[in-house]
């Protein structure tokens, strides 16, 4: 069954690759992508073993993933077009890094550009979350099912670090009444921790789709809501910037009136 082989597969990438090194990496082993932006051997590694293995699983499909991009960003073109998988070998590798989590190995399904299936494996604490269109996200094999927070106490995080100075000043100065956690640093944790109630949003500049695609279909399946600043459904095929995702549809309207891009 193609879940239980992708769960299989990323759980033995985790064993075998990602953890051995966790705060283990040597002297070369951390390399700048751009500057901010790092990537690590444990990141290439484990993108070439996804890759190799999805392409069996699955004869005519296509691998976009983040490392590829950062070698050919062309790949991005017809997202929209096939099947199509999407892979973050190591989301959070900045935490990774510096020897902390949370750290996260995240793939999605594309049919025509539509999310069809998700997976997100933190590899610390072994948690796999899985989500499938139109039937329902799980965490561990156990249903997940969101529940209304309460309006007068939303909290989350805001997450500035690539905005441009002028969007985060705003941001922040229309953002009051909502109570400010830190970010994860992790795509593949924040997703998570909305959906189980952890915290309530997260606010997003970039959007890349291997960061999204997997959360969002796990996060809506679960009975949340992710859109962009004016209300517009993410699409793994646009370049925009600016993306909410909550806990509830009605907490992601509530907390998209205050804040202003």
């Amino acid at each position: 069954m193609l879940i239980d082989d992708v769960a299989d597969l990323l759980k033995e990438v985790s064993s075998e690759v990602i953890l051995p090194r966790f705060q283990r990496l040597g002297e070369g082993d951390v390399f700048e992508k751009t500057p901010g932006d790092v990537v690590t051997v444990a990141d290439r590694e484990s993108d070439a073993l996804i890759t190799t293995a999805l392409l069996k699983l699955r004869p005519g499909s296509r691998v976009v993933g983040e490392e590829a991009c950062a070698a050919d960003c062309t790949i991005l073109q017809g997202l929209d077009n096939g099947s199509v998988w999407l892979v973050d070998p190591l989301d959070g590798t900045a935490n990774f890094a510096a020897g902390r989590g949370p750290f996260s190995v995240m793939v999605a399904l594309l049919n025509d550009g539509e999310p069809i299936l998700s997976w997100m494996l933190a590899p610390i604490s072994g948690e796999m979350c899985v989500a499938e269109r139109g039937s329902g996200a799980v965490v561990n094999g156990t249903r997940l099912v969101t529940t209304e927070p309460d309006p007068a106490d939303l909290r989350g995080a805001f997450l500035t670090k690539f905005m441009p100075e002028e969007v985060s000043k705003r941001v922040g100065a229309s953002s009051i009444g909502l109570a400010t956690l830190p970010g994860l640093l992790c795509a593949g944790a924040e997703y998570p921790a909305v959906a189980k109630g952890d915290r309530h949003f997260a606010v997003f500049w970039r959007t890349y789709p291997w960061d999204h695609a997997p959360g969002m279909l796990f996060l809506e399946e679960a009975g949340g809501a992710v859109r962009r600043p004016g209300g517009q459904r993410y699409s793994v095929a646009s370049e925009e910037n600016g993306l909410v995702l909550a806990r509830t549809p009605a907490t992601l309207d509530t907390v998209v009136g205050k804040i202003e891009f």
